[in-house]
């Protein structure tokens, strides 16, 4: 069943002589329980196309669906409670808030929705990915490895429709590296969850069930 869709997506950046083309007219479909991998040199686009499909910023051309949903006919608002509900977003250097706790990092969410978590949902989330001790300390209490897992979490809280995430190894070691891709694989697995994993990694990418290359802003294969 097609959980993402995007028609033509183009974005732009300056005009004129200094115009950069970040994306051009790309066409992209992701099934749900896809876990895919987007791979491409620096300055290739891919991270405006998370971008995008996230919710994050606006594309100049083109539509996205996710779950059926036209991403351009919601307002500001709604496409915040859109992204906060329907789009786990995990970047490369965590984004956890240091005055929170770990629990607080992750119900984040839910919180800013005064909705109350399912207790048992979020333990077995939080044992799942290894965090059922740390969940009273701050982020500057955790290793690298630890930090991404607890964003990770965030990410998975609310049940979304799909994960995009953005190099989230990029700034692990080797072994951290491994240990999150295993928990995405899981998350994928166990959890039916949905994933575009953006990389530079060609072993990361090659774990995904499909590689996606993109190339001065185009989709390659």
């Amino acid at each position: 069943m097609e959980l993402l869709k995007c028609e033509s997506l183009s974005k732009i950046y300056g005009s004129g002589p200094a115009e950069v083309r970040a994306l051009d007219h790309v066409d992209l479909m992701v099934e749900k329980g896809e876990f895919v991998a987007i791979t491409g040199t620096s300055g290739s686009g891919k991270s405006t196309l998370l971008h995008l499909l996230g919710g994050v910023d606006r594309p100049d051309g083109g539509r996205i669906w996710i779950e059926g949903t036209d991403l351009s006919t919601l307002g500001e608002k709604q496409l915040a409670i859109f992204r906060r509900r329907k789009v786990g977003l995990v970047y490369q250097f965590y984004n956890l808030i240091p005055s929170l706790t770990v629990r607080q990092n992750i119900l984040l969410p839910m919180l800013l929705d005064n909705q109350r978590p399912d207790e048992a949902r979020f333990a077995e989330l939080a044992e799942t990915l290894g965090l059922t001790g740390r969940l009273a300390h701050l982020p500057n209490q955790l290793s690298g490895g630890q930090q991404q897992r607890a964003a990770i979490a965030r990410a998975l809280i609310y049940r979304p429709a799909i994960l995009l995430a953005d190099e989230p190894t990029g700034n692990l070691d080797r072994r951290n590296s491994e240990e999150i891709l295993a928990l995405l694989k899981l998350s994928n697995k166990k959890y039916k969850q949905t994933i575009l994993l953006i990389t530079h990694d060609e072993r990361i990418a090659l774990e995904a069930d499909r590689i996606i290359t993109i190339e001065d802003g185009e989709v390659r294969a």
